[in-house]
């Protein structure tokens, strides 16, 4: 993988880590605006309510997220180092993207975050976009 996608991915993980900060900091009121202003944006059924149990679900999620930036982030290092023999990680790597990615968007629809949709798309665009683009997908007969 070359220095552009490496860096793509890096840039990736922290904004997958920027994203559960601002999830976790709906555990508090007085750091809640950024994830209440989301949600808003995102314009779900019912009105907007941040309390108890809501709070509790973004702490968790938000830890949860920055959690699996830094797994991701140490996958795709390690992937990067073994070079050609990374492949099934990159597979693995992909596999949870796609994973989250239907997941998600299946229960935002359901949920009628249907707009979450269009944000979780770019994202996993995001993540494709350099495992297709760098051949880190190709197996390792097929390369030159």
């Amino acid at each position: 993988m070359n220095g552009f996608w490496r860096k793509w991915l890096t840039a990736w993980c922290a904004a997958v880590g920027v994203f559960g900060v601002v999830l976790a900091a709906g555990a508090s009121a007085a750091t809640s605006g950024p994830v209440a202003a989301l949600l808003d944006l995102l314009n779900g059924p019912e009105p907007l309510v941040i309390e108890g149990p809501m709070r509790f679900a973004l702490a968790v999620l938000g830890a949860v997220t920055i959690g699996w930036s830094v797994t991701l982030a140490a996958a795709i290092d390690g992937a990067v180092r073994l070079g050609r023999d990374g492949r099934p990680i990159w597979m693995m790597i992909l596999a949870s993207g796609l994973l989250w990615y239907v997941i998600d968007s299946a229960l935002s629809v359901a949920t009628g975050f249907g707009l979450n949709v269009i944000p979780n798309t770019l994202f996993i665009a995001g993540l494709i976009a350099p495992l297709a683009a760098s051949g880190v997908l190709t197996p390792r007969q097929a390369l030159p």
